[in-house]
């Protein structure tokens, strides 16, 4: 089979979108909307996933599942990616923080649509290989380094928002800390079972909690 062109990659890239949109009215009853925003939608359709995944995958690129990335690491499935970031709702003037890079699809996403998105990733390779992907692409408001996601990025705290892209069996309370008021955050929550969680905290540092679908992540590491 020849190599697939820009053009077949595209096409591919509307049907990803397009699958995405069907998952979102199929799940509308427990998401409490039937359709996730356009803005998201417009930066899925951009981000050329095939570029963040290993070469051996990248035929499988756009279809909606997740696939590994190495070190037993896999990049979520694009439905994951499109819903926990329309649940972030990150706005073109905040500061987003990303917890878990992995090769950088995610962070690739949300820099999209936010003023500025820094990214903790505890897996050296994985955060070198995605800065230099993202800078590459001319991706420039972002910022990353290697770490422990739970302890978060105090020096550029507080966020507007922290999305967690692994699982953590409660909101790790430092994130909690560097999460502004009237900030969000969206993460996965549980052990044996895990549930995609909302959590807002309010002007006055108070925090709600609602759980929404049954997930699952790898777990959340720490150093």
């Amino acid at each position: 089979m020849k190599a697939m062109k820009e053009e077949h990659l595209a096409v591919l890239r509307r049907h990803m979108v397009e699958v995405i949109a069907i998952y979102a009215d199929l799940e509308s009853e427990e998401l409490g909307k039937a359709e996730l925003d356009e803005r998201v939608m417009a930066a899925m359709l951009r981000v050329p996933r095939h570029l963040f995944v290993p070469a051996p995958a990248a035929p499988f690129a756009y279809q909606d599942m997740p696939l590994p990335i190495g070190f037993d690491k896999t990049v979520s499935q694009p439905f994951m990616v499109a819903l926990m970031t329309d649940l972030l709702a990150p706005q073109p003037d905040e500061a987003v923080l990303e917890i878990g890079t992995g090769l950088g699809y995610q962070t690739a996403i949300l820099a999209e649509l936010a003023g500025h998105v820094w990214s903790v990733e505890i897996i050296e390779e994985f955060a070198n290989h995605a800065e230099a992907l993202l800078h590459g692409l001319g991706i420039s408001n972002i910022g990353i380094r290697i770490g422990d996601g739970s302890r978060g990025w105090p020096e550029h705290a507080p966020f507007d928002k922290i999305l967690v892209t692994a699982a953590a069996e409660e909101a790790p309370p430092a994130l909690l800390e560097q999460l502004k008021p009237k900030g969000r955050m969206v993460l996965p929550v549980g052990s044996e079972e895990q549930f995609l969680t909302v959590i807002d905290k309010d002007s006055a540092g108070q925090l709600e909690a609602r759980q929404l679908i049954p997930v699952r992540f790898s777990r959340l590491e720490a150093a």
